[in-house]
C-alpha cells in the first residue's frame, strides 16, 4: 500500500438513518409482473426504504445527526458549521439546515447552509467542510455535513424499483477517529440531461441509460484529474493500491459497472487484453467492493447519502481491521459533478466504526406489503407518525404555508 502522507483532517463520527418501514422487491416485482431475478440481479437490489408521510429531508437528517451525538463523543456547542446536501428539498429558499439546526439546538454561531448538485452534494459538503477545517474560521470547532434524500419516482414506471431513502450525519474534524482524509482528488464536471427535477415534480425525470453513459465517462475524467493532482507521485496501480473501493451506488449493479470502467483506466497501459483486463476487475470486485454494498441493497437509492452508506456499512463490518487501510471512493451527481478522493482509517477507527450500528438500525424495521407501500406513497405528508414509524424526529404538518417538526414522545432508532 502506498506511503503517501496524508492531511490530518477528516471525518471523525459517522452515523447513518433510514426510514423504519421497508418493501422486499421481490413483493414488487410480483405485483408488478416484472421478474425477480430482473431485480435482484439486474439491479443487485433487495430491498428499498419507504419513507411514510411523517419523514422527510429535514427528519431523516436530523434522525441522523440524532444518532450522532448519541455515539457520546460529540456536544452540538462544538458545531461551527451545518451542511445539509439534499436534491429532495422542502422549500425552493428556505434550507433545510436551517430546520436541522434549530432540531439539533445547535449555537447562534454556526454557519449553515443547503448544498445541491444531485447525488454528488454529500461529497460537495465534505470538501467544503474539509477546506473551512484547514482555515481560521474553523476557530477549532468541527463541521456537520448531512446527506439527506428520498428517491421517489412514479408508481408502475421503470424507475419505481430504484427507489429508497436514507440519511448520513458526517462529522469531519482536524483530530478524526474515524478516517483521515488525503488532500488531493481528482474531478470532472460537464452540463448533461441525464436526471433532473423540475421545481414543479415531486418526482425525477432520468435518461436511464444515458445516466449510465454519464456516470462511467465522469469517473474516467475524475480518474484522469485524479492522477493529474498526484503530479507524478504515487504511480502504483489503483487496483493494488487500496483495500477497498467506493461507489455511489443508485443500484448496486452500478457499483459493478463502475468498478469495471475503474479497471479499464487503471489497466489501459499495462492489459491490453479485454479479457484479462475482465478478469482482473471481477477478481478485484468480490474483494473490493462487494463488501459495503449490503446497505445499499437494503436500502435502494439515497441519493446524496448513497455512498457515505456504503462507507458506514464497510466501516461498521470490519471495525477490527480497519487501522491504516486505504480506501478509494467516488462520487457522481447527475447533471453532472464528480469526484475520486481517497483516505486512511485512524488508529481510533475501531472504536469509531462500532458506534455507527447500521445493522441494528436495518434490522429493526418493519416490512410492508406492497398496498402499504402504495398508500405511503399517496398519501398526503404530514400525517401523524405510528408507533413503530419514526425516529427521534418527525415531520408535523404544515400551518399557515409553514412547515413544522416535532420531538417524537417515543423515539425510535435514535441511539447508537
Amino acid at each position: 500500500m502506498s506511503t503517501q502522507q496524508h492531511s490530518s483532517v477528516g471525518i471523525d463520527q459517522l452515523a447513518v438513518y433510514v426510514p423504519r418501514y421497508v418493501l422486499e422487491l421481490e413483493k414488487l416485482a410480483r405485483a408488478r409482473g416484472v421478474p425477480a431475478e430482473k431485480i435482484s440481479i439486474g439491479l443487485g437490489a433487495h430491498e428499498m426504504a419507504v419513507a411514510p408521510p411523517w419523514e422527510d429531508t429535514v427528519t431523516l437528517a436530523a434522525n441522523a445527526a440524532e444518532r450522532l451525538f448519541a455515539q457520546g463523543w460529540t456536544r452540538p456547542e462544538e458545531i461551527g458549521l451545518l451542511l445539509v446536501a439534499t436534491e429532495t428539498a422542502v422549500d425552493h429558499a428556505k434550507p433545510a439546515s436551517i430546520f436541522v439546526h434549530e432540531l439539533l439546538g445547535l449555537p447562534a454561531n454556526c454557519r449553515t447552509f443547503e448544498l445541491k448538485h444531485a447525488c454528488y452534494g454529500g461529497t460537495a459538503g465534505v470538501m467544503i467542510a474539509r477546506d473551512w477545517l484547514l482555515s481560521p474560521a474553523s476557530r477549532g470547532r468541527k463541521a456537520l455535513v448531512i446527506a439527506s434524500d428520498i428517491a421517489r419516482y412514479d408508481l408502475h414506471s421503470s424507475a419505481e424499483f430504484t427507489q429508497g431513502a436514507g440519511a448520513a450525519a458526517v462529522l469531519l474534524s482536524a483530530e478524526p477517529r474515524l478516517l483521515e482524509l488525503a488532500p488531493e482528488s481528482g474531478v470532472f464536471a460537464g452540463n448533461v440531461y441525464d436526471f433532473w427535477r423540475p421545481l414543479e415534480r415531486r418526482e425525477a425525470l432520468v435518461d436511464g441509460k444515458f445516466s449510465l453513459d454519464c456516470y462511467l465517462d465522469a469517473l474516467s475524467g475524475a480518474l484522469a484529474d485524479y492522477r493529474s493532482a498526484l503530479n507524478g507521485r504515487g504511480g502504483q496501480p489503483l487496483l493494488e493500491r487500496f483495500d477497498a473501493l467506493l461507489y455511489h451506488t443508485p443500484f448496486p449493479k452500478m457499483a459493478y459497472k463502475a468498478h469495471l470502467r475503474l479497471a479499464e483506466v487503471d489497466s489501459a497501459a499495462r492489459i491490453v487484453d479485454p479479457e484479462e483486463c475482465a478478469r482482473l476487475a471481477e477478481k478485484t470486485y468480490a474483494e473490493l467492493v462487494e463488501p459495503s454494498l449490503t446497505m445499499a441493497r437494503r436500502t435502494g437509492n439515497s441519493y446524496t447519502a448513497s455512498l457515505y452508506l456504503c462507507l458506514a456499512w464497510l466501516a461498521s463490518q470490519r471495525a477490527a481491521a480497519l487501522p491504516g487501510r486505504e480506501i478509494g471512493l467516488f462520487s457522481y451527481g447527475s447533471g453532472c459533478c464528480a469526484e475520486f478522493f481517497t483516505g486512511r482509517f485512524a488508529e481510533r477507527s475501531p472504536e469509531a466504526a462500532q458506534k455507527i450500528a447500521a445493522a441494528e438500525l436495518l434490522d429493526a424495521r418493519r416490512s410492508l406489503s406492497v398496498e402499504e407501500y402504495e398508500r405511503c406513497a399517496t398519501t398526503a405528508v404530514g400525517e401523524p407518525p405510528t408507533t413503530d414509524g419514526t425516529g427521534a424526529f418527525f415531520f408535523a404538518g404544515v400551518r399557515d404555508d409553514k412547515r413544522h417538526y416535532a420531538r417524537a414522545q417515543r423515539a425510535l432508532g435514535a441511539g447508537a
